[in-house]
């Protein structure tokens, strides 16, 4: 077999790339490069040109063929242009998912085939493997891709495994929520060889093979663009307009109606005999993994709900019956930021100094206050703390709301402020997938999985609710920062990824 390594110069496709060649697969290694603007690159950081060379002197010590691709077209048009996009509307996408989904498995995979290859592998922390039956055989599906006009299959009778994707063994490198919109058909041709070995590990071959990336630092940048700093790459193309800062106070919520109603119908789906309020703050989570995810023996169960080995459901704060019978308007509801427009200020005229001069100056308001300015509500997201450049405070200031059209950030003060925490997202049907064709839910079903809405977040245990128009992922405790145009990811209890879906 024939398989083509993406070497990108860093340790991890170095040693994926040696581990296949000493288990005697026929290997060639394939540097793509995807940006040509150095402009927004901070030199001597990640810059194409010195990983390159890194790879080429990697496939020359494990003995392997070393080609090079420009995709920096494609990639700019899957990938950059859609950033600037979302940007643009207030969304924060995740360019390394759509790099994965577009590039890797796509547009390289094409290149891969012209140069022969049968399988592509690359150096991501995840593992992959088929489904099987109590006696261990695959089960075989007919595909479900490529069809005809028709709408049936163009591959006819033929069939194929179910490939199935579960988190890397190293809980502080897994990277199976980058690869979270892959499909049957591109897992079918994908590798993953040091999904089942940890990071020290992997340093330890490379070391031992004395390859020219074994001290190599891992990327912190974009996907193939490098370290940059995001507003200056954003400014690229996205204009810069100077807006207000306005931070908003506890005193805010305690008269919204909406804040009222959102807390209102979560306490409503709390089991019978339940007393006080829904949780409507989540307390601080640091994001960085530090232990794996257990097998707790729970199996899923097809016709909706993880249950146990007893047979019982999971613990969960929410009464499942009540969630089932909750109607769209109420989910839309606990689903949706708030909205801060019903927030204005007043200016008043007052007289200062000696000579009494005339001034302007914004009326005190008990609910908020104009703290500060900003060049672009559209390079802020919900939950970023750094860059705000607002002082006077004793705790940190998170960002809890943008509003594009006014080009407003609405901040708020603590790890706990009401404004940062949120119990439920939707996402629409439309903007759903499932790696797991065969476990999809149709409208009315209710299940229980893991999510994550962030690469480093550890896995929250939440209720999806799938109806018509869209999907609802209800948290078991309030989640810091949900951002519009980030992907969710959905796990089974056996560390499986089943799905994703942009916000």
């Amino acid at each position: 077999m024939k398989i083509c390594i993406g070497l990108s110069g860093g340790v991890d496709s170095s040693v994926a790339a040696l581990l296949l060649k000493k288990q005697g697969y026929d290997v060639f290694g394939l540097f793509m490069q995807n940006w040509h603007d150095a402009s927004t690159t901070l030199h001597g950081e990640c810059e194409w040109e010195e990983d390159r060379f890194v790879a080429e002197m990697v496939a020359r010590k494990i003995g392997i063929p070393f080609y090079f691709v420009d995709l920096s077209k494609v990639y700019r048009e899957r990938v950059v242009d859609y950033m600037f996009e979302e940007y643009a509307k207030g969304r924060t996408p995740n360019p390394d998912v759509l790099c994965n989904r577009e590039i890797k498995f796509a547009a390289f995979w094409e290149t891969a085939k012209k140069l022969g290859a049968d399988m592509v592998a690359t150096g991501h922390y995840c593992r992959k493997d088929t489904l099987k039956d109590a006696n261990g055989n695959e089960v075989l599906v007919a595909k479900t891709w490529g069809l005809n006009s028709d709408g049936k299959p163009a591959d006819g009778s033929e069939l194929t495994p179910i490939y199935r994707i579960f988190e890397g063994s190293d809980p502080n490198k897994d990277q199976s929520y980058f690869l979270c919109q892959l499909t049957q058909e591109q897992l079918s041709t994908a590798l993953f060889p040091i999904g089942d070995i940890d990071k020290p590990e992997v340093r330890r071959i490379a070391h031992e093979a004395d390859l020219p990336s074994a001290d190599k630092k891992d990327s912190q940048g974009i996907c193939f663009v490098g370290k940059v700093d995001l507003p200056t790459f954003l400014k690229q193309k996205l204009e810069p307009k100077e807006g207000n800062v306005v931070e908003v106070f506890d005193a805010y919520y305690e008269q919204s109606a909406m804040y009222q109603r959102v807390r209102n119908i979560l306490t409503s789906m709390l089991p019978d005999g339940c007393t006080g309020e829904a949780k409507m703050i989540s307390d601080y989570v640091s994001e960085t993994k530090t232990s794996a995810a257990a097998d707790d023996g729970s199996v899923i169960d097809l016709s909706g709900g993880n249950r146990n080995v007893s047979g019982k459901e999971e613990s969960c704060p929410w009464d499942l019956k009540k969630v089932a019978s909750l109607c769209d308007d109420d989910f839309d509801t606990i689903s949706r930021s708030i909205d801060y427009s019903d927030i204005h200020f007043e200016t008043e005229v007052y007289r200062s100094g000696k000579k009494h001069v005339k001034k302007t100056r914004w009326k005190e308001n008990p609910l908020a206050k104009i703290v500060g300015t900003h060049d672009g509500a559209q390079f802020y997201t919900i939950g970023q703390r750094k860059g705000l450049n607002i002082g006077g405070h004793s705790d940190s200031i998170f960002v809890i709301g943008t509003d594009i059209e006014n080009n407003i950030i609405y901040v708020g003060e603590g790890h706990r402020h009401k404004g940062l925490s949120r119990s439920c997202l939707r996402i629409p049907a439309e903007e759903l997938h499932w790696i797991r064709e065969d476990l999809r839910m149709t409208p009315g079903e209710v299940r229980r999985y893991r999510v994550r809405i962030r690469y480093r977040q550890p896995l929250q245990e939440a209720t999806l609710v799938m109806r018509e128009k869209a999907m609802y992922v209800l948290f078991d405790q309030p989640q810091r920062g949900i951002t519009p145009g980030q992907f969710a990811v959905w796990y089974a209890p056996n560390d499986e990824m089943l799905g994703s879906g942009v916000i």
